[in-house]
This record gives structure tokens, C-alpha cells and sequence, in this order.
């Protein structure tokens, strides 16, 4: 049985999810501000599979609560309730390290399906099982045509997609399930040019529209990751006015 958490401050909406996710099988928990949230999930260090956070909280907001989850290392994954019309919120959401989104008002069906859907990419992407299907990652071979994997190695680095990971040498970095979605969106896409539009609809699933800086702002946290010279990057270059481009084997490498 999965464990969820529920950071909401109004209480008739979060007494009427807790109980829509227990009658679907899940121990739902409330808490009604970003303090209770971080105290449960790091003060007591208590272990949940997926945590439902609302932005807009008494005191600490969602942004500030996820932040301080990745910065303790803790990568439960978090689904976050935004303003509707606030892409703003989505984006900012996913730089300070939450993995979804859903916009208020929403159907109910759509948030249990997209809690659903965040358990069972988190469990396939980490190698587990739900359903009783396992999925392979996928990525580019030396001549062009895919082949099953679950990690990628380029330049003495190694993304592991199902333990959430990037190694280099004795260095490890866990990935939210965002991030290791979007590395894995552009290593399928080995030497080509991936546009702010596709990142947005194919990775994010936000509208065209969207403004696009906090991608840029992304990109500079992943180039921490993958490179030797952030300010000089070899692996994930920018094609001005368009996108980006992830190349594993630069020429003179």
C-alpha cells in the first residue's frame, strides 16, 4: 500500500482527497502548512512514496518545502497543486525539485491518475514493478538505433535512470524524476537539436506558450551535472534562439 502525504492548508479539500485516496488504496495523511510537512518528512525522517503539495501554504510555501527536501536528499516524489493560469508555478515548481504538476480546480480522476502515474514512473525508472510490468530506458547506440538500457555512460559519467542517479568517479547526484526525465529526453536524442518548445510539451507538458526562462535556469543546474566547465559546457550546448543540444562524444574528446 502506497503512502501519500497531504500538504493543504484548506481543510474541507484535503479531508475530501484523504479520503478519495483511501477508498483507492492508499494511507493518506494531512498536514496543513510546509512546517508539518518538513518536520514529518525530514525532522522524523518518515517515509512516504509520494507527497501531494499545495504551493500557496501559511508560512513556508511548496516551493521553499521542496526545496528543502532535495537539499537533504530526500527524493520522494512530489506531485504540486498550482494556481490555475500560473505556469510560472509549474516552472518554478520543477527548478526547486518537484516531479508533476496539476492546477486547481481539478478533477479528481486526473489527480489520482497523475499520483498513479508518478509511483509507477518512479517505481520503473528505479528498476521496480507495479502492475506487473517493467520498463526499460532507451537510448542511442554508437550506430544510431536504440537499444534497451537502463543507465547511459559518456566522459567518465554514468546516468543511471532507474536508481535516479549520476555518477562520476567517486561522486554520486540524485536526480528528481524530473530531471532524470528530461536528461533522458535529450541522450534519446544524442546530437540533435531538442527546441524550449519540445522540452516544454514533450518533457513538462505545458503549453507552447509557456514562458521559457526557467528552462534556461534548469539547464544551468543540469550542466553542474555534466560538466567539467559549467561556464564552458561540451555536453549540453545551446542552439541560441532554439533550444538545446546534448552531445555524449564532442569531437576532439
Amino acid at each position: 500500500m502506497s503512502r501519500v502525504l497531504l500538504v493543504e492548508d484548506e481543510a474541507h479539500l484535503a479531508q475530501g482527497l484523504r479520503f478519495n485516496l483511501e477508498a483507492e488504496g492508499y494511507a493518506a495523511e494531512v498536514v496543513g502548512d510546509g512546517e508539518s510537512a518538513t518536520e514529518r518528512l525530514l525532522g522524523k525522517n518518515e517515509e512516504f512514496d509520494a507527497v501531494v503539495l499545495d504551493i500557496m501554504l501559511p508560512g513556508k510555501d511548496g516551493f521553499k518545502v521542496v526545496s528543502e527536501l532535495r537539499a537533504a536528499r530526500n527524493y520522494v516524489p512530489v506531485l504540486m497543486l498550482t494556481a490555475r493560469g500560473r505556469p510560472e508555478d509549474v516552472l518554478q515548481g520543477f527548478a526547486s525539485g518537484a516531479d508533476d504538476y496539476l492546477a486547481k480546480p481539478f478533477d479528481l480522476s486526473i489527480l489520482l491518475a497523475r499520483l498513479q502515474g508518478l509511483l509507477r514512473r518512479s517505481a520503473w525508472m528505479r528498476g521496480g514493478e507495479q502492475g506487473g510490468t517493467t520498463v526499460a530506458t532507451k537510448a542511442p547506440s554508437g550506430n544510431g538505433t536504440e537499444e534497451d538500457l537502463g543507465a547511459f555512460s559518456f566522459a567518465g559519467r554514468t546516468i543511471d535512470f532507474r536508481a535516479l542517479e549520476l555518477r562520476s568517479g567517486d561522486s554520486t547526484i540524485h536526480l528528481t524524476v524530473m530531471e532524470a526525465e528530461l536528461l533522458r529526453h535529450l541522450v534519446r536524442n544524442d546530437g540533435k537539436i531538442v527546441s524550449r518548445k519540445q522540452i516544454l510539451e514533450e518533457v513538462w507538458g505545458l503549453h507552447e506558450d509557456t514562458d521559457t526562462r526557467a528552462i534556461d535556469n534548469f539547464v544551468v543546474r543540469l550542466r553542474r551535472y555534466l560538466e567539467d566547465d559549467p561556464g564552458h559546457p561540451r555536453h549540453l550546448l545551446t542552439a541560441r534562439g532554439v533550444g538545446y543540444r546534448f552531445v555524449a562524444h564532442p569531437e576532439g574528446s
